[in-house]
């Protein structure tokens, strides 16, 4: 990468679209290129062609995904499945038509399969089936690392995948119905703290074990991989840390400041009950993490309070 390579993010208004923004021109690169939803559908293969034919990128970053919680995840998989199937194939495949140095395709965590080997190494990728909750997302971000796999190994293009754990942060969205687990237990505490409530619900029975991994930490992590890494296999980002949904519950309580009681409705479905990746590929190439969990937890709630 080179400080003026025209360097396009997809989904730079997202969580983690909007960190690799912020990292990019923190290290000094000049030439980013983006577009807002309503000027360039991405489900839309003309559109994408277009937008490459005019743009011609050299680096593409893509974190353009429909993404939700569990409570979405299991209410819509077809939406999920076939939304972010239509991004991800029209970006890869409208990128690779138009030739460029170096593309950057984001998996996830659930990606794994439900029953594997913890910590979850890449070679773990289908050896079995994904979490039923978010199958339809899991499926979709499997096919678009196996499509960037497959044009390197059948004309030599240079894309690659990065795997997160579950990602947090400034940026992300505080809607009760479409939010990850962080944002949600913020905003549930802190307006039970706000209106003096006893005692905040907790889904699921607490013990389920979750890594999580700031949204600075991954584009952080993400440009090291664009500048040192050119390979076929997918490479995990995490923390190598682990925390139970019950312990998560009481950091965000500390957080938040909330002195109520957290209740545990143990009908509500766990998900997968362990997640972690094994992140030893990347450190072995030298990048590890900079942000622990207790304080980007603080530093978000202190972003929701300024702006929500």
């Amino acid at each position: 990468m080179e400080k003026d390579d025209r360097i396009y993010v997809a989904g730079h208004t997202g969580l983690v679209g909007s960190a690799f923004v912020r990292a990019l021109k923190q290290q000094g690169y000049r030439n980013i290129l983006t577009r807002a939803h309503e000027d360039l559908e991405l489900t839309d293969q003309a559109a994408a062609e277009e937008f490459f034919r005019q743009e011609r990128p050299d680096i593409v970053i893509d974190a353009a995904a429909k993404v939700g919680g569990i409570k979405a995840n299991s209410d819509a998989p077809a939406d999920f499945f076939y939304i972010n199937m239509q991004i991800e194939q029209n970006l890869i495949w409208s990128a690779f038509r138009h030739g460029l140095k170096k593309f950057l395709f984001l998996g996830s965590a659930c990606m794994y399969p439900k029953e594997c080997c913890q910590p979850m190494a890449e070679s773990e990728l289908l050896t079995g089936l994904p979490e039923p909750t978010n199958e339809g997302y899991a499926l979709a971000k499997i096919c678009g690392a196996r499509l960037c796999s497959y044009l390197r190994r059948q004309y030599g293009a240079d894309f690659i995948t990065a795997i997160p754990a579950n990602a947090y942060g400034i940026g992300d969205t505080f809607d009760p119905e479409h939010s990850h687990v962080i944002p949600a237990l913020i905003r549930k505490y802190h307006e039970a703290k706000e209106n003096g409530q006893e005692e905040v619900t907790l889904w699921g029975t607490g013990r389920p074990l979750r890594e999580f991994i700031n949204t600075d930490d991954i584009a952080d992590a993400g440009i090291f991989l664009l500048q040192n890494y050119s390979g076929d296999e997918p490479v995990n980002v995490g923390t190598g840390e682990e925390v139970s949904m019950l312990e998560l519950a009481e950091m965000v309580k500390r957080a938040t400041g909330y002195n109520g009681r957290i209740v545990l409705d143990e009908s509500r479905p766990d998900g997968m009950m362990r997640r972690l990746c094994d992140s030893s590929r990347i450190r072995g190439m030298g990048w590890k993490p900079g942000i622990n969990l207790e304080t980007g937890l603080k530093e978000l709630y202190a972003w929701y309070l300024r702006t929500f």
